[in-house]
């Protein structure tokens, strides 16, 4: 075969790799995400360091917003840990928060949201891309077996957010007591408990 035919043969088997692209776009998009934070990257650069076009991160994610969820940890994984029993969801959900947190703060998609807070739209753009799927998740496990969503879910789910996004930025990022020393067994608890109300008064 010669170098012209290689040459062309080459694009068209990545062209067949829809899931090898995928593959390098998170992984691409992880790393700048890491380097940049949330407000600086940009999908062109994800791009560039994936050795895809653009046109090929929107066509698999359709916005940055989703791509970063895709991405990093944490609220990738919302659906194994949402899923299960209906009754225990707000423990469950308490938990992984808490573990999440715990293991990796710099990385979690709410730490980058209260980083990019002073960049108004890309903030917004990414708390409504994180409510939407949140929205999604549970509106699945509480409409699973004998039990129904209840119909303002979107305001609970809201309000479950504003509560997380606020013990971020006080546990991590301003670090204020008590918040700070709190063992993470007694800040699940806590969170639990609110969680429950938020969710099932």
């Amino acid at each position: 075969m010669s170098d012209a035919e290689s040459a062309d043969e080459q694009p068209r088997r990545r062209r067949r790799d829809p899931e090898g692209h995928r593959a390098a776009i998170i992984e691409a998009a992880r790393h700048t995400f890491a380097e940049r934070g949330y407000a600086r990257t940009t999908l062109r650069e994800i791009a560039r360091r994936a050795g895809v076009t653009h046109g090929l991160i929107t066509r698999h994610f359709s916005s940055k917003e989703r791509l970063f969820l895709a991405a990093v940890p944490g609220h990738r994984d919302l659906e194994g840990v949402a899923a299960g029993d209906p009754a225990t969801l707000p423990e469950r959900i308490a938990d992984g928060f808490v573990r999440r947190l715990e293991s990796d703060a710099v990385n979690d998609p709410l730490i980058a949201l209260l980083r990019s807070a002073s960049d108004q739209r890309a903030a917004s753009d990414l708390l409504f891309a994180m409510q939407e799927r949140s929205i999604a998740v549970y509106r699945s496990v509480l409409s699973s077996g004998e039990t129904t969503a209840p119909d303002d879910l979107d305001t609970r789910v809201a309000l479950v957010g504003a509560q997380m996004i606020g013990v971020a930025f006080g546990r991590y990022i301003a670090r204020t007591e008590p918040l700070a020393s709190m063992p993470p067994d007694q800040l699940t608890e806590h969170l639990a408990r609110i969680m429950r109300q938020i969710l099932f008064s």
